[in-house]
């Protein structure tokens, strides 16, 4: 036989159309990944894989408007986070109809280019929960943002819109928000709600679905991390595992909460996830009775939509729960009390290569905590509403420490970052506080910056990229 190359190009064809070339790239994608994490990837959402965390040093502990500050950009109303490339920092934002993409210049901060899609619909959503609170994921040459109001899109570098997916409409009570992630040459979403929950592959250079595989979670707004070529998955009441070349579901490990807004942080083979749930009393009939006799004007023993108005759990039941024929009834309510029960607990799972391990629990109050655990250096850290900063070991899961983020008080949405032993923790009244980590760990500095955070900070190089409700920020040590 002569081989020639077209014969070379036929075996690797076929090669392709099996898998198997794609699972070899894909393990020798994620083999560099592991052993040659840079600081600058924070291309998705909490950077390096969903840790959190950036390997160099040089970030500001004191800053402000005009102290250690690089630039200062104003930027259209959104939440997502900032993401990076070498040479650029992407956002997206909603305003007046519109779904922007937004490309800003690292060294100066210089919008670079903006691109916009008409928003086709407006889901029900938490108030939270933005038209533009999913953080896009770039690969140096590309952006690629999910928006719950329409679905994916794709920009080159340039600002060139290279191809659009849309998806949904979805059954998700607070609005989708699990993030976009990058497998090989997959851009993957993970969209659980109350009917047809998924997991989803498109090709980066062209938006083609791969692959699409059904899960059996509910409503979750969790971002999976990537362990051995798997996808790990946090939701509703368990954690599951997919195979990250054909999306087929290859373990799964229960219970956990219910509710599961926070994202998982994996370390090595274990990874920490929490959620919340309303208990299990199992006394669902009669709550579900007193929600509706709430609002039940008329003692009809049903709530219309002159009753129920813009209240979105009513909303939602009302669409999407029994009959869907506009009208809430009791039976309807116990659906949603049920789907709703369960713990309040932090667990920690060592992934296994059929599911994973449960290691310890911590169940407590975890209630409409949306900030991801930060495991960093043997310990976790949760932070929840009024500054509350709670410590656990990482191995045993022993409580370490309660207390506050004093002078960073108030509301908290985005996650905690960390690098060089430091913490940063950003509050939706604009504070950001400043942790020496450990065991025993304190508050270093508050910096008070004024505008509201909701995003999670970008560390790279040692600069912090810092989106507020008003501005971007690149925020290094020029003093």
């Amino acid at each position: 036989m002569i081989l020639t190359e077209r014969y070379f190009s036929g075996c690797l064809h076929r090669l392709r159309r099996s898998g198997v070339m794609r699972r070899f790239h894909l393990f020798l994608a994620l083999g560099l990944v592991a052993g040659l994490m840079q600081a600058q990837d924070w291309s998705r959402f909490r950077g390096p894989n969903g840790t959190g965390i950036a390997q160099d040093s040089g970030y500001p502990v004191v800053f402000g408007r005009g102290r250690n500050q690089l630039w200062r950009t104003p930027v259209r109303p959104g939440k997502s986070s900032p993401v990076l490339s070498d040479s650029h920092v992407f956002l997206t934002a909603a305003e007046e109809g519109r779904l922007y993409t937004q490309c800003f210049d690292r060294d100066t901060g210089q919008l670079v280019w903006e691109r916009s899609i008409a928003q086709p619909r407006q889901e029900l959503a938490n108030k939270l929960n933005h038209e533009a609170a999913i953080t896009p994921v770039t690969d140096g040459q590309a952006v690629y943002a999910f928006f719950k109001d329409f679905g994916l899109v794709a920009y080159s570098s340039e600002g060139a819109q290279l191809w659009e997916s849309p998806l949904g409409p979805f059954t998700n009570l607070m609005g989708v928000g699990a993030s976009p992630i990058l497998v090989e040459d997959d851009v993957v979403v993970v969209v659980d709600q109350f009917t047809g929950s998924f997991v989803a592959a498109f090709a980066r250079q062209t938006g083609e679905m791969r692959w699409k595989a059904d899960r059996v979670e509910g409503e979750s707004w969790s971002t999976p991390v990537l362990h051995e070529g798997r996808i790990a998955t946090s939701g509703h009441g368990q954690f599951g595992l997919h195979d990250a070349v054909t999306g087929r579901r290859v373990g799964t490990h229960m219970p956990l909460a219910p509710a599961s807004v926070a994202s998982p942080a994996l370390s090595a083979d274990i990874l920490y996830t929490f959620g919340y749930g309303l208990g299990n009393s199992g006394d669902s009939a009669s709550a579900s009775l007193k929600a509706l006799e709430r609002r039940d004007r008329d003692g009809d023993g049903r709530l219309t939509p002159d009753e129920y108005g813009d209240k979105p759990i009513e909303n939602y039941l009302a669409r999407n729960v029994g009959n869907r024929d506009g009208v809430v009834t009791a039976d309807e309510y116990e659906v949603f009390m049920k789907s709703a029960q369960g713990i309040n607990a932090l667990v920690a799972l060592r992934i296994t290569q059929d599911g994973a391990e449960e290691l310890w629990r911590q169940e407590g109050n975890f209630n409409f905590v949306i900030p991801s655990p930060l495991a960093y250096e043997d310990v976790i850290y949760v932070v929840r509403n009024g500054g509350i900063l709670t410590t656990y070991d990482a191995a045993s899961g022993a409580e370490l420490k309660v207390a506050r983020l004093t002078g960073a008080l108030g509301g908290y949405s985005a996650s905690p970052v960390a690098a060089e032993g430091r913490i940063w923790f950003g509050s939706e009244e604009g504070n950001v506080a400043v942790v020496r980590a450990g065991r025993d760990w304190e508050v270093a500095q508050v910096n008070e910056l004024g505008e509201g955070i909701f995003a999670t900070p970008a560390l790279s190089g040692g600069v912090i990229y810092l989106r507020t409700e008003d501005a971007l920020y690149a925020l290094r040590n020029t003093e």
